[in-house]
């Protein structure tokens, strides 16, 4: 494990000098701040361990510090500095966050001591963490790109708090493994997960699919339905293809987040619900809202977060070892080589579905493999054929253009044209063409 670094802040020079030598004696890296407002311009989420605040200062005090750095690393430990006569700011701190507080004047022993604690502590948190998350997600996501290392930076940094959150991206990336991570990774993972697919259930049912409904309500409705809201009480539903949700279920979803009851069809009064909504949608719904089919206040209360899932063409570093991981999931146990020309192949191609097209791509090699050997030659030929934008293919500057006529040329025409063209040779797949343009 590489050196812990801890940022100390203290307005008393002599104290904070003494504290930083026996720290760094004691084999830590240290950063010192001599005020409040010089703390948090100084700290890190990703390069501090530890944090350790004085609690009176001039200006920004250490319960201001503590509270900044709880809303920006909810993980990191802060312990705060009191002097013997103030242990009951020192109590209120706790409250607020703070893992424990250390007397001053300083006694050296117990100042690190109490640091390897919350450095500990964090340490058992953290693999606690990653063992829930493995435990509860059935299916790794496997990624080397920097791209989704910063995904999941963020799914994890929004996993401990309470937040809805939007994850968008096109279809096959992995937006529901991504809602799973936040939801293993939060303090309702102990509590239910329900997913719904908004898209998959017929509009006139989805109403009583998500909120329920009493026996009676309505014709056929011979018994109560609790509904997914009241199944997923305490823990956390997630609210895949958000954007097809019919306009008039928008409101009532949008009561749920801001009221936290649920209307059940037939039922006298609300029911209070405690429940975290996590939403995915490959639509982009602030474009959705502008034209008047989505709500743009329901829009806001879903996205206080969101996290983007980039397609599988905009981080070719992770094919290699998707494909690495569903050749062996496939493979039954069996030795199979995967060939350095097919994996380069594999990487210039597009991907339009994603890592589940790329996914059922494997699955078919290690169906038709012979001999232990993966081959380019059994590739499907929607994949075999579709070249990613940045494959070597012909360009403007390859083609032969006819004759421009001399009366002029209307460009705006000419695009639509070539539009046209496009959409033919892509038998009217619009992604398709809207990649090869």
């Amino acid at each position: 494990m590489s050196t812990r670094r801890i940022l100390f802040v203290d307005d008393d020079d002599s104290g904070r000098e003494v504290a930083a030598y026996n720290l760094t004696k004691a084999g830590y890296e240290v950063d010192l701040a001599a005020s409040g407002e010089e703390a948090v311009a100084e700290f890190a989420p990703d390069r501090h361990d530890l944090v350790v605040t004085d609690l009176r200062m001039p200006g920004i005090d250490g319960l201001e510090v503590l509270r900044t750095v709880k809303e920006r690393a909810p993980k990191t430990p802060v312990l705060v500095i009191t002097a013997y006569g103030s242990v009951e700011t020192a109590v209120e701190a706790m409250k607020i966050g703070a893992f424990d507080f250390v007397g001053k004047p300083f006694n050296r022993d117990h100042l690190l001591l109490t640091v390897r604690r919350a450095l500990e502590s964090a340490d058992l948190r953290e693999e606690l963490r990653t063992l829930r998350i493995r435990s509860l997600t059935d299916r790794p996501i496997v990624a080397e790109s920097a791209p989704m290392e910063r995904v999941l930076a963020v799914a994890d940094r929004v996993a401990e708090t309470s937040a809805s959150v939007l994850i968008t991206g096109e279809t096959g990336t992995g937006k529901e493994l991504i809602a799973r991570r936040v939801y293993a990774g939060s303090p309702r993972a102990a509590r239910p997960f329900v997913a719904v697919n908004c898209a998959a259930i017929p509009s006139e049912l989805l109403e009583s699919e998500l909120f329920g409904h009493k026996r009676g309500a309505f014709t056929g409705a011979d018994k109560e339905r609790p509904g997914r809201f009241r199944q997923a009480n305490g823990g956390t539903i997630f609210l895949d293809e958000i954007g097809e949700l019919p306009l008039a279920l928008q409101g009532k979803l949008l009561r749920v987040l801001q009221e936290h009851v649920v209307d059940v069809l037939g039922a006298d009064s609300p029911v209070p619900i405690d429940v975290r909504v996590l939403a995915a949608t490959n639509q982009v719904l602030s474009g959705r809202a502008q034209q008047g089919e989505f709500r743009e206040d329901l829009l806001y209360r879903l996205n206080v977060v969101e996290i983007q899932i980039p397609p599988l063409r905009e981080r070719p570093e992770d094919i290699e070892p998707l494909v690495r991981h569903f050749v062996e999931s496939f493979a039954g146990g069996r030795e199979i080589t995967i060939p350095d020309e097919l994996l380069v192949r594999m990487k210039t191609l597009a991907w339009p579905g994603n890592v589940r097209q790329l996914q059922n791509a494997c699955e078919r090699l290690v169906i038709l493999s012979d001999g232990g050997a993966l081959r380019i030659a059994d590739l499907p030929r929607t994949e075999a054929s579709a070249a990613a934008p940045n494959a070597t293919t012909t360009t403007a500057a390859d083609l032969e253009w006819p004759p421009l006529p001399e009366e002029g040329l209307g460009l705006v025409d000419l695009e639509t044209r070539v539009i046209q063209r496009v959409l033919e040779l892509k038998n009217g797949n619009v992604s398709q063409a809207a990649l090869y343009l």
